[in-house]
């Protein structure tokens, strides 16, 4: 109700009402007092009419007013919600735009891990697989070990057969063949009389002879000795005493002395690397001694080495024999080289004079016969269609042995020379 058009409304009722009742006195003043009541009742009613119009028109006004506002609220409402709605939908958008790559990279994480994963299981599965294998063969090689020092321990024969089939295999690892490069358990009578055989006699390039002995020098710990170590350490001491012992057995023998031509010393073979490490622990001496007495303790490592010297003294042996070989079928073979090549040039010499022969046989045919014979035809002889062939002389030489010497073709194209088949 306080707004300018209410306001300006009253104030021009107040006005006319109040020009109305000015007019009133003053027509009453006239005389005219019913005529100005009736008007001033009519501008009265009109007055209302107008009031009623302006309230009426008011409130169409605000409620229009309020729906407008409404529309536009509502409208601006939509608005901000979609361009919410919008801003949203790009921000969604370029932040998966932004986090593409680093969702590709978890992907091709996820699948690197996953094939890792994967591989970590296969191996994990092949590893556990392994180390049962592992188990299963470590078991069988303890087994194995413990059997066979049951069975070094209580019999010296099982002993030297063992030893004597490790240095069997070590030799022909190495290359060496049995009843050539070496012989086992060959007896021959020493110089006192007494019959010696020794396990092996390598033979060396030249004639010579080596003898190595196979026979195994170890001794065990005993349940008596105590614990684990103080059985390993007694059956270590009692081993390098029983080396100690076997090198000055051998150096009686003296086998060198006996198998002529030989190197001054004869190998003693132990049958292990540890075997001679745990001696040498006791006896640091023990491969002085040995060598001073000309014994040679050789393990399979050692002993294939030297094999494998000795084999190739015989290659190399082979070879030079070959070569002298070689030497006799080159002489030889120039021997008939040249024989054959004297051969060559009694041909070649022999072609040359038949080609000599042939032109001059030729040359008399054609001037002394052939000339006689063309008359015929020109005497129109009937030949029955056969004609005289034109013989031609042979203008090619006879190609000499270029690479003989100068010697030698004198030697070949004398007349007196007899080339011997």
């Amino acid at each position: 109700m306080n707004d300018p058009v209410t306001i300006a409304v009253l104030a021009a009722a107040v006005f006319a009402i109040a020009f109305l009742g000015v007019l009133v006195l003053w027509l009453r003043e006239r005389g005219q007092s019913v005529k100005l009541a009736t008007e001033l009742a009519g501008a009265v009613e009109r007055a209302r009419l107008q009031e009623d119009a302006r309230v009426t028109m008011g409130d169409y006004l605000r409620a229009q007013a309020e729906q407008t506002a409404t529309a536009t609220a509502e409208a601006l409402l939509k608005r901000t919600d979609e361009t919410f709605r919008n801003r949203e939908m790009l921000h969604q958008e370029r932040l998966a735009a932004q986090l593409k790559p680093v969702a590709d990279s978890l992907a091709k994480f996820e699948a690197h891990v996953t094939a890792v994963e994967k591989t970590r299981a296969e191996e994990t599965g092949g590893l556990r697989e392994q180390l049962a294998q592992l188990m299963t063969a470590s078991t069988a090689t303890r087994d194995e070990a413990r059997r066979l020092t049951e069975a070094l321990k209580g019999n010296t024969g099982r002993r030297g057969r063992w030893g004597e089939q490790t240095c069997r295999n070590v030799l022909e690892a190495a290359g060496m063949a049995g009843r050539f490069d070496f012989e086992e358990q060959q007896s021959e009578a020493g110089d006192d009389g007494r019959q010696n055989r020794p396990d092996f006699i390598i033979h060396l390039p030249g004639g010579g002879k080596f003898v190595i002995d196979a026979k195994v020098s170890l001794a065990f710990g005993e349940p008596s000795d105590g614990d684990e170590d103080a059985q390993r350490q007694a059956a270590s001491l009692r081993t390098a005493v029983s080396m100690k012992t076997h090198v000055r057995q051998l150096s009686s023998k003296a086998y060198q002395d006996q198998f002529k031509p030989s190197p001054d010393f004869v190998a003693m073979f132990v049958p292990g690397d540890a075997f001679l490490a745990a001696a040498l622990d006791h006896e640091p001496e023990l491969m002085n001694q040995a060598m001073a007495s000309r014994v040679v303790i050789v393990t399979p490592t050692t002993l294939f080495a030297l094999c494998k010297a000795v084999s190739y003294g015989w290659r190399v042996e082979e070879q030079a024999a070959n070569a002298d070989k070689i030497a006799v079928l080159g002489r030889e073979l120039y021997k008939r080289l040249s024989v054959m090549g004297g051969h060559a040039a009694g041909l070649g010499k022999a072609l040359e004079t038949a080609v000599a022969r042939y032109n001059q046989f030729v040359g008399s045919l054609e001037t002394q016969v052939l000339t006689q014979a063309r008359r015929f035809e020109d005497l129109k002889v009937d030949h029955e269609g056969k004609e005289i062939p034109q013989i031609e002389q042979v203008e090619t030489a006879v190609r000499s042995l270029s690479k003989l010497g100068a010697a030698d073709a004198a030697a070949l194209t004398a007349p007196d020379a007899a080339p011997t088949s």
